[in-house]
């Protein structure tokens, strides 16, 4: 049965636009014979069960992320294709030391460098991601992996690179002075800045906390390489080669209007530039051949029960309180799942804590309207609200006795209502 791998679409000139899906791929190209699996653009993170992209699909089974897809895969071949069959115990111990430094700091930097500069993601990434969505998450999606990736350098302190929240900000104050008569109405705004005014600006801390983080990603992998071929072993290429490669690859490769990420590996890391540009052209192919050199298969059209559920989920994900339990039952199943990469006592701890915020916010509903009920029923017996259907009926009553009086009088002066009989009757008298 043939491996599906289903991963974000290509952009830059690389067959995904996201450094995990790079790294799968890089390590099925390596280890994997060709006519065992087949590589799927799906850029839709619900086609597997998990939510999140890598997804491998083997018959009825699906795994996700890397780490999890290189111990299936290692499983499903009894080692077969397993790239780190041949490191030798101080190797392993490293590998997952090494992968570990690779994914969380290679993260930092790729989140800066393609989502919070504001002039890379909306020149750049965002119409990538148009250009391998279809509708409607076009329009879903990339504000959504564009604040996630906010929120995850938050720490960092470098959210000047976000010319569109300082932008906000600035209104803001603007505003609020404004309304406070601080300044006219018609004060005019200094021009929008760029990255490179604001690096010249506040910059000289900013630029040097770009500096430190790509300064403490690049410099210990160009020591680990040295002058070997390959991070680990120099002989073959091992799990992290593929996962480095990922992260070095849209950290190099992408041309930005603000490449200070990629300036920075060149003059850091010549030797790590010169490694990333060898493993590409090895697991990804030469850019622009006219024979593609991975097995990529078409990705299916999303059918009307697809569209429907993506607008459903945006809309649930946009009401507070559903947001917040479905938040809940999202962190529970992903805790309880197979492939969650938790241990037992881990995934049964994250499981009771979903759970926990879970009961808690539908204890925050029930006592919200617990509390609308109290104060309805308290401001109906102190006589804020009263009943007066009542009076309202005797109301109509009266009215409709008026009406009939007044129509009563009205034949009964009205020449029509004469006949000669009574006319001869009068006469008599």
């Amino acid at each position: 049965m043939v491996l599906e791998l289903h991963v974000w679409g290509p952009a830059f000139t690389l067959p995904s636009i996201e450094a995990q899906c790079l790294a799968t791929i890089a390590y099925f190209s390596l280890v994997v014979p060709r006519d065992a699996w087949v590589l799927v653009a799906s850029s839709d993170p619900t086609v597997s069960p998990t939510n999140e992209l890598p997804a491998l699909k083997h018959g009825t089974t699906w795994v996700s992320r890397f780490r999890n897809i290189v111990d299936y895969l290692r499983q499903y071949s009894n080692g077969e294709w397993d790239l780190d069959d041949g490191l030798n115990g101080l190797e392993k111990a490293d590998n997952i030391a090494f992968s570990s430094f690779v994914e969380s700091r290679g993260q930092s930097l790729v989140d800066l460098s393609l989502y919070v500069t504001s002039q890379n993601y909306y020149n750049t990434t965002s119409p990538a991601y148009g250009a391998i969505l279809q509708w409607p998450n076009q329009w879903i999606l990339p504000p959504k992996l564009h604040t996630a990736a906010k929120a995850r350098t938050e720490h960092l302190g470098l959210s000047s690179l976000d010319l569109q929240a300082i932008e906000e900000q600035r209104q803001r104050d603007h505003s609020a002075a404004v309304a406070a008569g601080q300044v006219p109405p018609t004060f005019i705004r200094r021009p929008r800045d760029t990255v490179s005014s604001l690096l010249g600006k506040t910059a000289q801390q900013n630029q040097f906390k770009l500096e430190a983080l790509t300064a403490e990603f690049f410099e210990p992998l160009e020591e680990i390489l040295g002058a070997k071929t390959y991070l680990l072993a120099g002989y073959a290429a091992s799990s992290l080669d593929c996962l480095a490669l990922g992260y070095l690859a849209l950290a190099l490769v992408p041309d930005l209007p603000h490449s200070w990420l990629r300036d920075a590996m060149r003059a850091k890391a010549p030797r790590l530039t010169e490694y990333t540009e060898q493993m590409r052209r090895r697991c990804y192919g030469t850019p622009g051949t006219s024979e593609p050199e991975l097995p990529w298969r078409p990705s299916e059209r999303p059918h009307l029960a697809a569209v429907g559920a993506t607008l459903w989920n945006t809309l649930a994900d946009a009401i507070p309180i559903w947001k917040d339990v479905r938040t809940s039952n999202r962190l529970r199943e992903a805790a309880e799942s197979s492939d969650s990469g938790l241990s037992n006592t881990e995934s049964k701890a994250l499981s009771v804590y979903a759970t926990g915020q879970k009961k808690d916010v539908l204890m925050s509903i029930v006592a919200v309207a617990g509390g609308i009920a109290a104060l309805v029923a308290y401001m109906v017996h102190e006589g804020v609200f009263t009943w007066v259907e009542g009076e309202d009926e005797e109301e109509e009553k009266e009215n409709e006795g008026k009406e009939k009086y007044e129509k009563y009088k009205a034949e009964e002066i009205s020449p029509d209502s004469y006949n000669a009989g009574d006319f001869l009757s009068s006469l008599k008298v």
